[in-house]
C-alpha cells in the first residue's frame, strides 16, 4: 500500500465524514455560518477544491498510525475529523493573529467576514473537534476517553505553543531552549497526539503508543525546522512560501536564534530593525556563513532519524509502516 492508493481510499470519506458532521451542528439553511466554516474548510466558494482543502496531513496520520497498529483505519475516522477541525480552528485564530489576509490563495476568514465572526468560526470548529471525538465511545467509553485527554492536552499545548510564538516575537531574549519549547507546542504536540491516538483506537500496548507518539513528536519538529529552512533559503517558486517573509517579520526561527546567540555581524544588523527587502540576499548569506544554515540542517536530518527509529520500533503492518515513511519524506523534504 503506497501513500498515494492510501490517500485515494481515505481522503473521500474524510471530506465526506467532515461534511456530515458540519452539516449536523451548522446546515446550510444557516447561511452564514454554513458558508464561513465551509469556505474555510475548502468545501465552498471561489476556489474551492483540493487546493482550498490542505493536504489533511494529521487526519491522514492518524488513520494510518491506526492501520500500522494492526487493525482497521476506518475505525478512526471520528477522531481522524476530530483533529482536523481542531487544527482548522487553530488556522482560523493564527490568521487573525498574524494579520494574514490569505490562506492557500484564498482570503482568510477574517478578512472576508470580519475578526469578530472568525472568532465565532474557530470557536465552532474547537466545538465541534470535540464532538466528534466522543463518537469514539462508541467503540470503547473507556479508549474513548483516554482519547479525549491526549486530544485536549495537544490542544492545551497547541495554544500555549502559539502564545510563545507571539511573545517571542516581541521577546529580545530568546533561546534555542525557549524555540524548542515553542515548536514542540506549535506543531509537534498536535503529529504526536494523531499518531498517538491511532494506535490506541487499534488497540496497542502502552509502550506502542508511546513510539508512535514520539515518531509524530519528533516528525513535527522535523517538519517545523526544515519549514524555518524554507523562509529564509527556500525557492519560493516551487514552495509557495515567501523566502522574504521570516526575515522581514522578526520571527524567531531556528536558524535567527542560532545566530544571535552566536552575536556575529547577523546579530547585529538584525538587532538595529526596520530590515528591507533588499537586505534579505545579504542577511540570509550572513546565516549561511556563520553556521545557521548548516546547524538547521543537520538538526532536521537528526530528527528525521529517530522519527523513523520511532517508527521502526512502534509498526506492525509493514504495508502502513512503508506508506508512513513515505509520508515523513515527502514533508522533512521540501529543500526547494
Amino acid at each position: 500500500m503506497s501513500l498515494s492508493l492510501f490517500i485515494q481510499s481515505a481522503r473521500p470519506l474524510l471530506e465526506e465524514g467532515m461534511q456530515r458532521a458540519l452539516q449536523e451542528y451548522a446546515p446550510e439553511q444557516d447561511t452564514q455560518l454554513y458558508q464561513m466554516l465551509a469556505y474555510h474548510m475548502g468545501w465552498w466558494g471561489d476556489g474551492a477544491g483540493a487546493a482550498a482543502q490542505g493536504k489533511r496531513i494529521r487526519p491522514i496520520l492518524l488513520l494510518l498510525c491506526c492501520a500500522a497498529s494492526g487493525d482497521d483505519w476506518k475505525k478512526a475516522l471520528p477522531a481522524a475529523y476530530a483533529v482536523e477541525f481542531l487544527h482548522n480552528f487553530s488556522l482560523i485564530h493564527d490568521d487573525i493573529q498574524d494579520n494574514s489576509h490569505f490562506r492557500r490563495g484564498r482570503e482568510t476568514v477574517w478578512k472576508r467576514w470580519g475578526i469578530a465572526q472568525a472568532i465565532n468560526a474557530g470557536d465552532f470548529l474547537f466545538t465541534l473537534s470535540h464532538l466528534c471525538m466522543v463518537k469514539l465511545s462508541e467503540l470503547s467509553p473507556e479508549m474513548a476517553a483516554q482519547a479525549m485527554h491526549l486530544f485536549d492536552s495537544a490542544a492545551i499545548r497547541l495554544t500555549r505553543g502559539q502564545y510563545l510564538d507571539l511573545l517571542y516575537e516581541a521577546q529580545g531574549d530568546v533561546s534555542l531552549e525557549d524555540y524548542w519549547l515553542m515548536v514542540g507546542g506549535k506543531t509537534a504536540e498536535l503529529l504526536a497526539c494523531c499518531c498517538e491516538t491511532g494506535a490506541l483506537i487499534a488497540g496497542a500496548l502502552h509502550d506502542v503508543r508511546q513510539n508512535f507518539q514520539k515518531f509524530g513528536y519528533t516528525l513535527g519538529l522535523a517538519f517545523q525546522v526544515q519549514d524555518d529552512w524554507l523562509g529564509i533559503w527556500g525557492d519560493e517558486t516551487v514552495t509557495g512560501k515567501s523566502a522574504e517573509s521570516d526575515l522581514m517579520t522578526g520571527k524567531k526561527t531556528l536558524p535567527v536564534l542560532f545566530a544571535l546567540n552566536r552575536g556575529g555581524r547577523f546579530a547585529e544588523r538584525w538587532r538595529r530593525g526596520g530590515i528591507m527587502p533588499s537586505e534579505v540576499p545579504h542577511l540570509a548569506d550572513l546565516l549561511a556563513e556563520e553556521g545557521a544554515k548548516e546547524y538547521t540542517e543537520r538538526k532536521a536530518a537528526e530528527m528525521i532519524k529517530e522519527s523513523v527509529d520511532y517508527l521502526e520500533l512502534a509498526a506492525k503492518d509493514v504495508q502502513a509502516k512503508n506508506a508512513l515513511l513515505e509520508m515523513l519524506h515527502l514533508l522533512t523534504g521540501r529543500s526547494s
